[in-house]
This record gives structure tokens, C-alpha cells and sequence, in this order.
């Protein structure tokens, strides 16, 4: 019977695990950690009975992801009133609504027509947008118009549409928030495509939050693989590359190269030194005594609060990654999922990004910037755990120098993720299936599917 092993049991490898079990192949997921989930988990790291997610929080691309919606599992997605609030120093907050006349609303007059334009035909196609955009990076698209129209405005810098299109600094503080998520200067040409990504799912199917945290999902998924016969294994480190059998490694191509690097030809193990690693975060987990008290108090409407103030801060916070304001993203999932905390209390979670593999104490820069928004925040704080880049890297080696992404994002490194074989390698029983294959960082499973997918026509060949 052909078996297979999944190295790392994060939502791309459980998502490649089910996608060989339900073909019939004997599969089973080896894990490092004494949980599963990789980069989407959950734990109690403050205090007890304090349940924080340790690494991704909030699901746009996972609600729309072809894959999961494919899957009989139930997936308790809890949906904010929000999906994101950006505060402003005048004491109030543009917030992405759910409906799109409801977010102009709180734009600058000027700019209203102009995010109408922009962003209501990708929320109205978003389905189409997105079967293309997480589908398999070599393909003929199945939308070619919707992803034209996306292109025309994706491809540019962040910076550059949202001078072009906006006048006011509300819409232009907006967009350039939702840039961030690209991890990219927003001076970089594409920088502008997980901006209207998110925006765009932001109306069409919102960003919600998984009930109980994080680990919820891969627990669901790891469910239902063993209902397909599918095994796991946790507190199993793989140390080097398994003999017999498919393996399909969620692994950064660093870590390839140290399971698997005298086994792989030398040409191909340059292309892997070569592979670049984007910014890391500096993440803070918060217990918390009461909700966030912020100065706008619509910002108590969503899980997602993006703090940076306006575009030319956020540009100069993300142009080099040490910035003394940094752009800090700010999870406030409790206000919506009672089960995270104890009664009347309150989790939260904030982080920025940072060069990769910095050492630098960002504490005092995070708190300065929540405070500037929400004055009396560290009365609020019962107790507090930092996660350093480094910190991030040794609870999932994946996170190299603090990278949640898999490696940087920018035009090049999507295109041709890790190397132009994607997720094969020079060995015919290897394959990438994670984050830096594409279409790279998010929980979606989709790089898990488009990996298992392409290692089953080869098998048939």
C-alpha cells in the first residue's frame, strides 16, 4: 500500500494529509510540538484559564478558502460586528465595515466614490477573485477578467493607490493599514494587493474569529483525517528525511536544507540558500482586567484593530522596521468569544513587525502606540507574555527570525516559491506543501491542497 508522511501538522499539512488519506494513501502527519496546529494554535501563556492565540487570530482567506469550504467538517467561525477598526488621532476610528456604504461613511466626502469604485466590484466578485488568487500559481485563470481588474490596481505599491485614489487621510490611512498584512515596504510594487484582498473580503465574507481560539480549526481538521484513517504523531521531531514512501514537508526551505541537504542536488540547495525571509514580529499576549478602553469606541466593534495613524507614519513604520511608532496590529478576540477568558475579563494580543531576527525590546514602543489611542490601556493589564523573534522561531521553527509568512512576499518570491519546481524537488518523493510554496503565507490549507494534488499526478504518472 503506498503511505505517505506529512512533516509539521500546521493547516497546510494536515490540509495535504487529508487530501492523500481520502486517495486512498496510508498518511500520517509527524509533529514536533506536543500540539498540533503549527502557527495556528492556542495556549494559556498568561494566566490561567486566559486562552491566547499564538499565532494567526483572524480568518479572511480560511472562510473563503476553496479547500475548507469543500470539506464535511463544521468550522465555528464567529463573525465580528467589524471586521477591522483603524483609530485616528482626532479621537475617532475608519472602520471596514461589512457593508460598503457603511465603511464610506466614515471616510472623507471626497473619497467615497472613490472606495465605491475601487473595492465594490472585487467584494461583488471576491468569490471568483479568490478561486483564482489561492489557486495554483502556474494555471490558466479561470476569471482572467476579475483577476485583470484586481491586477490593475494590485500590482502597484500601497503607497502610490492610495495617493492616486484618495485625497482625504482617512481612506488613505485605511488602505494603508491593510497593507501592512503584506509585510512588504509599502513603497514595493504589489504591496497594494493584500490591501484590496482584504478589503474586499472584508465586505464580501468578513474576518471572522474561531469560537474556543485558534486551535479549533487544525483540531477539526486532524478530526477528520483520522475519520479518513489518517494518523498523527506529536512530539515527533524529524531529524532527517523519512525512506520509503510520498513526504511532503511543511517546512521552510531552510529546514529542508537541514533534514534533506546532503540528499538534494547542490544546484537545488543554492536555489534554497537563496530564498529570502521577511520581516519578523515582536508579539505581546495580554490578560486583561476589562475591555480595551479606546478613546473611539467603535473600535469595540471589531477583533482587528490596525494602529499606526496615518499613511505617511505607516510607510515610514513599515519602510525599514524600526520605527520608534511602529505599526502595531491588535486582536481583541474576547469581545466577541466569551470562552477565551474568565467572566468579565478579557484576552488580546498585539505585535509589530521588526528586521528579521531582531533582538530589539519592543514592549514600551507596542504599549506607547495602544496607549496613544486608548489612554488608560495599562491599568487594564493583569499580566503580559513577550514572544521576541527568536522565541517565535524556537516554539515553531517555521517562524524563521520571527517570519510568520513563510518568506517575503513581493512579486518574485510568489511567482517561483521556494525555487520554479513550487512544490516539487529534485527527489521524486519530495514535496514543499507550506507557507513558502504558493500562494504562501495565511491559513487557507490551500498550498497543503495544491502540494498533495501535485504529488498524486505523480504518482499516477
Amino acid at each position: 500500500m503506498q503511505t505517505a508522511t506529512i512533516i509539521g501538522s500546521g493547516p497546510n499539512g494536515l490540509s495535504a494529509a487529508i487530501v492523500l488519506a481520502a486517495a486512498g494513501i496510508a498518511t500520517t502527519v509527524l509533529e514536533r510540538n506536543n500540539q498540533i496546529g503549527g502557527a495556528c494554535s492556542t495556549a494559556e501563556t498568561t494566566l490561567p484559564n486566559f486562552r491566547q492565540d499564538l499565532g494567526s487570530s483572524a480568518y479572511p482567506m480560511g472562510v473563503a478558502s476553496p479547500f475548507f469550504r469543500s470539506l464535511p467538517i463544521n468550522i465555528p467561525w464567529i463573525e465580528p460586528t467589524a471586521p477591522c477598526a483603524h483609530p485616528l488621532d482626532d479621537g475617532t476610528a475608519v472602520m471596514l465595515e461589512h457593508s460598503i456604504e457603511a465603511t464610506v461613511d466614515t471616510l472623507d466626502e471626497c473619497d467615497q466614490s472613490s472606495y465605491r469604485s475601487l473595492i465594490a466590484p472585487l467584494a461583488s466578485e471576491f468569490a471568483e477573485l479568490s478561486e483564482d488568487i489561492l489557486g495554483p500559481i502556474q494555471h490558466i485563470p479561470r476569471h482572467p477578467l476579475v483577476l485583470a481588474r484586481f491586477g490593475s490596481s494590485a500590482l502597484l505599491s500601497a503607497a502610490s493607490l492610495a495617493r492616486s485614489r484618495f485625497a482625504g487621510t482617512r481612506a488613505r490611512a485605511l488602505l494603508a493599514g491593510m497593507a501592512t498584512h503584506s509585510v512588504l515596504s509599502l513603497a514595493a510594487p504589489a504591496s497594494a494587493a493584500v490591501a484590496l484582498t482584504l478589503m474586499a473580503a472584508g465586505h464580501a465574507l468578513g474576518w471572522p474569529i474561531l469560537r474556543g481560539g485558534a486551535q479549533t480549526l487544525p483540531d477539526a481538521l486532524a478530526r477528520h483525517l483520522q475519520d479518513l484513517g489518517g494518523h498523527i504523531e506529536t512530539n515527533h521531531e524529524v531529524v532527517e528525511l523519512p525512506q520509503s514512501g510520498l513526504v511532503l514537508a511543511n517546512i521552510t526551505p531552510r529546514q529542508l536544507l537541514r533534514i534533506a541537504g546532503s540528499q538534494l542536488p547542490p544546484h537545488y540547495c543554492k536555489l534554497l540558500e537563496r530564498f529570502r525571509y521577511g520581516a519578523g514580529a515582536f508579539k505581546i499576549d495580554y490578560a486583561l482586567r476589562a475591555p480595551i478602553p479606546w478613546t473611539a469606541p467603535e473600535c469595540s466593534r471589531a477583533a482587528t484593530v490596525h494602529i499606526g495613524g496615518s499613511l505617511e507614519e505607516i510607510v515610514e513604520s513599515e519602510r525599514t522596521f524600526t520605527s520608534a511608532r511602529p505599526f502595531v496590529l491588535l486582536g481583541q478576540p474576547s469581545l466577541f468569544d466569551p470562552s477565551r477568558a474568565p467572566a468579565g475579563q478579557h484576552t488580546a494580543w498585539a505585535y509589530c513587525h521588526v528586521p528579521n531576527g531582531s533582538t530589539r525590546d519592543c514592549t514600551e514602543c507596542i504599549e506607547n502606540q495602544i496607549t496613544r489611542f486608548a489612554p488608560d490601556f495599562r491599568d487594564c493589564i493583569l499580566a503580559r507574555s513577550v514572544s521576541s523573534p527568536a522565541a517565535l522561531e524556537r516554539w515553531n521553527p517555521n517562524l524563521i527570525g520571527g517570519d510568520f509568512l513563510g518568506g517575503v512576499m513581493d512579486i518574485r518570491q510568489i511567482l517561483f516559491r521556494p525555487t520554479r519546481l513550487l512544490y516539487r524537488t529534485p527527489l521524486s518523493h519530495l514535496f514543499l506543501c507550506g507557507a513558502s510554496t504558493p500562494p504562501g503565507g495565511g491559513v487557507h490549507g490551500m498550498a497543503g491542497y495544491h502540494a498533495a494534488k501535485t504529488a498524486l499526478r505523480s504518482l499516477n504518472r
